[in-house]
C-alpha cells in the first residue's frame, strides 16, 4: 500500500478497458510512476462471446433500469477471469463498460464495481475515473490523452505527433512533447473526431451475423455513397471547437443514411464517414502534426487506413511503428491514470476534456 501512494516508487500497475465496439476487455501491465514510462509488461485479452455482447448491448443508452444488473454481471465476470491471470500487480486501474455518457445532461456511466474487484483480487483498484471530470464542467473523455503524452516522451518525439484512437468512436490527441507535462496549456489538445467502427460493426451485425469487417474485405467490394457522406459531414458536431465527446450511439442515423444501400455500399460509406470524421478533425489542432499514430482496431482495417492516407496531410501509421502496441495502448492507459489518482496527480486539463482546471478523477478502493 505505501508503494502504491510513494510518489517516488515504480509501480506495476494493470490496467482494463472494455471499449464501446463490445468485442473484449483488454488488460495490461505497466510499470510507471505516474509520470514516465518505465517499461511495459505482460497483456491478456478476453473476448467477448456472442451472447455476452448481446447483454451488453441491451443496456447501451439505459442509465437505469433491468437491463443494467445482467450487463454489469458480464462486465464483472470477465474481469475478474482476466485479471486474475496476472502476478506481482501493486495497483489496478478499472475503466468499467460505458453504457450511456451525456456529459451535458445525466453524466457518465461506467458499469462495475471496483470495490468489488478490489476484494476478489486483494490488490487496490482505481475505478470512476470520469465523474469528477464532468462535475467539473468536462466531457469526462476522452482520458488516454495524459499517457499519450507519456508515450510520446517514452519515443523521444521532438514535435507535435498525434495519436488516433480508433475504437467504437475516433478520438484524437494532439501532443507537444516539449511541454514538461501534460496539464500544462498548450501540451494537449484531444477530441472525439466522430464515430469508427461502432456503425460498421452495427452493421455487419445486424445484416451478417458478423461482429465486424475483417479486414474491410466487404468495404473493399463497394463504393461510397457521396450524398450520404456529404450528409454525415454537415452534421454539427464538426463545427464545434474542442474538446468535445461523443456518445456511441450519438451518430446512430448513420445507418439510416445507407438503409437502402447494399451491404458493400453500406460498409464503405460508413468507413468514409469515419475517416472523412478524422479529416474534419486534423483542422482543430494547433499546428500540424509530424505523424498520426494509429492505435485500436481501426489500424487493422486497410481500407480504412488507405482512406486516412489519401485525406490527411502527414504520414500516418499504426502506434506499432514507433514500438508500441495499438491493441493494449488503452488498457495501459488506465494502468497509468491509475497510478496517477493514487497519487494525487491530475488525469484531465482544460485542453483534453473542457474541464475547468486540471483535475485528477477516480476512487481508490483497498481489499
Amino acid at each position: 500500500m505505501d508503494k502504491v501512494r510513494d510518489k517516488g516508487a515504480v509501480v506495476t500497475a494493470l490496467g482494463a478497458m472494455s471499449g464501446t465496439s463490445l468485442d473484449g476487455v483488454d488488460a495490461a501491465v505497466l510499470r510507471t510512476d505516474g509520470v514516465v514510462i518505465d517499461g511495459f509488461g505482460a497483456d491478456d485479452y478476453h473476448q467477448y462471446s456472442a451472447e455476452e455482447q448481446s447483454v451488453l448491448r441491451t443496456a447501451l443508452g439505459h442509465w437505469a433500469g433491468p437491463s443494467l444488473e445482467p450487463a454489469t454481471g458480464v462486465v464483472m465476470s470477465a474481469h475478474k477471469a482476466l485479471l486474475s491471470g496476472f502476478d506481482g500487480v501493486d495497483l489496478v486501474g478499472f475503466h468499467g463498460q460505458t453504457v450511456a455518457h451525456a456529459p451535458r445532461a445525466q453524466g457518465t456511466l461506467q458499469l462495475g464495481d471496483g470495490a468489488a474487484l478490489a476484494r476478489a483480487l486483494q490488490v487496490p483498484v482505481v475505478w470512476d475515473f470520469r465523474t469528477a471530470d464532468v462535475e467539473l464542467g468536462g466531457e469526462g473523455a476522452p482520458l488516454a490523452p495524459f499517457f499519450h503524452f507519456a508515450c510520446a516522451k517514452w519515443m523521444g518525439a521532438k514535435s507535435p505527433v498525434a495519436f488516433l484512437n480508433l475504437g467504437g468512436v475516433g478520438n484524437l490527441t494532439w501532443v507537444d512533447p516539449t511541454a514538461d507535462a501534460p496539464e500544462r496549456e498548450g501540451a494537449l489538445l484531444a477530441f472525439d473526431t466522430g464515430p469508427a467502427n461502432a456503425p460498421v460493426n452495427d452493421l455487419m451485425q445486424a445484416r451478417l451475423g458478423l461482429p465486424f469487417d475483417e479486414g474491410g474485405r466487404i468495404a473493399a467490394s463497394g463504393t461510397v455513397e457521396a450524398g450520404a457522406l456529404e450528409l454525415f459531414l454537415a452534421e454539427p458536431y464538426f463545427a464545434r471547437i474542442p474538446p468535445k465527446s461523443l456518445d456511441r450511439n450519438d451518430f446512430a442515423e448513420m445507418v439510416e443514411l445507407v438503409h437502402e444501400l447494399s451491404d458493400a455500399d453500406a460498409a464503405a460509406t460508413l468507413t468514409a464517414m469515419c475517416a472523412a470524421g478524422v479529416a474534419e478533425a486534423m483542422q482543430h489542432c494547433p499546428r500540424p502534426p509530424s505523424t498520426v499514430l494509429v492505435t485500436g482496431g481501426g489500424r487493422h482495417n486497410p481500407v480504412l487506413m488507405k482512406m486516412l492516407e489519401v485525406s490527411l496531410d502527414c504520414p500516418v501509421q499504426p502506434v506499432e511503428a514507433v514500438g508500441l502496441n495499438g491493441d493494449m495502448l488503452e488498457a495501459q492507459a488506465f494502468a497509468y491514470l491509475a497510478v496517477r489518482v493514487a497519487r494525487g496527480l491530475p488525469t484531465s486539463c482544460p485542453g483534453t476534456t473542457g474541464v475547468r482546471a486540471a483535475v485528477g478523477g477516480g476512487t481508490v478502493s483497498y481489499p
